[in-house]
């Protein structure tokens, strides 16, 4: 039976026809029936358009939107994300000095040099990681480090801080943080900079987008899919898996009909793409550890503040007692003190007694 998407693509290969093709290969047969019930099935649905290919996996993003072979769409999606026409000059090798076990955060990571000599770098979060601000700061003043160190380099003496350009971080969030939420239901996008509280002007450089997919995908099925700009546009086409919407979407924009036959394309080579699931599920696993630790981390913190508070409290309450068992101690003191006092008091008016009863015989 041909899925809905065959219709509109007809490379698209049959359910039979990959699993054919994966039995009749013992590595391929290896890998594939040591994955989970639901990670072969979602890996046979999008291959064979029972779903929408997840164009945000690293190998599909790269190949949709390679800044070498066509630069036109990824110029058109930063334009769309940070508000002004850009063009790319040249993408940059990822030489960065990032610590390495940060990498594994990342289902994307490509940097590429505008033509006013601005850096940006797009780059994909599968879940909602915490400190998402802190750790974009790092990655932005890595790429801004990286981008003086190759002028200092290139220019020699001729050096100047003027030289140093804007450096924009681009972060798409599948799985948004719960902040995020909190804040607005219905803010997707946030641009973020630096800026003086008397309104004083500073090329600070650093610049931030975030969009927030999951709060995206809300607001335009809303909407009923109405697509309002060109960043609504390369936003649906990224995240959208539904192939009734997705046909909605190539008929409405038909030059995403081409972006999908290459992508369908690359679901011919079974044993490919079986690569790059398998890197992807390694990449989600690794990420996914990375989350418990920070999930774990919180829960430690939060245990550590409630433990911190109650040995305040119950220094609080020991030094009260302490202040308590002073008083008591002191008052014991004199009251013994005033029952000396009294006994020998007693023992004076006995004495006055008894010389009063001796005089009076």
């Amino acid at each position: 039976m041909r899925t809905k998407l065959q219709k509109y693509f007809p490379m698209i290969k049959t359910r039979q026809a990959i699993l054919d093709e994966i039995d009749g290969n013992t590595k391929m047969h290896s890998v594939f029936y040591s994955w989970e019930k639901k990670q072969k099935e979602e890996f046979l649905d999008f291959c064979t358009g029972v779903k929408g290919v997840k164009l945000l996996y690293d190998s599909f993003f790269k190949q949709i939107m390679n800044p070498e072979t066509a630069p036109r769409r990824l110029e058109e999606f930063i334009s769309a994300a940070i508000g002004e026409k850009v063009k790319i000059l040249h993408v940059l090798p990822n030489e960065s000095a990032r610590i390495a076990a940060e990498d594994s955060l990342l289902i994307m990571d490509m940097v590429v040099q505008l033509t006013d000599g601005s850096l940006a770098n797009v780059e994909i979060q599968k879940l909602g990681y915490r400190f998402s601000g802190q750790r974009s700061a790092c990655y932005s003043a890595d790429l801004l480090l990286r981008q003086y160190k190759r002028l200092r380099e290139e220019k020699g003496k001729s050096f100047t801080y003027k030289d140093v350009k804007n450096v924009y971080t681009i972060v798409l969030f599948e799985k948004s943080e719960k902040k995020y939420h909190e804040f607005s239901e219905q803010i997707y996008i946030h641009h973020m900079e630096q800026k003086s509280d008397t309104g004083i002007q500073a090329d600070l450089l650093q610049k931030y987008t975030f969009i927030c997919l999951d709060i995206f995908r809300d607001v335009i099925q809303n909407k009923d899919g109405e697509i309002e700009n060109n960043l609504e546009k390369w936003l649906l086409f990224l995240s959208e898996d539904n192939p009734e919407r997705i046909m909605q979407l190539v008929e409405k924009i038909p030059e995403f009909k081409a972006l999908y036959e290459e992508v369908y394309t690359m679901c011919q080579n079974v044993e490919r793409m079986m690569e790059m699931f398998s890197k992807e599920l390694e990449i989600l696993d690794k990420n996914t550890v990375r989350y418990m630790i920070d999930e774990m981390q919180e829960e430690l913190e939060g245990q550590k503040k409630e433990i911190d508070a109650k040995n305040r409290e119950i220094k609080g309450q020991q030094k009260k007692l302490e202040d308590q068992g002073r008083i008591i101690h002191e008052d014991a003191k004199r009251i013994e003190e005033m029952n000396q006092l009294l006994k020998k008091r007693e023992e004076k008016i006995q004495e006055l007694m008894e010389q009063l009863e001796e005089s009076s015989r």
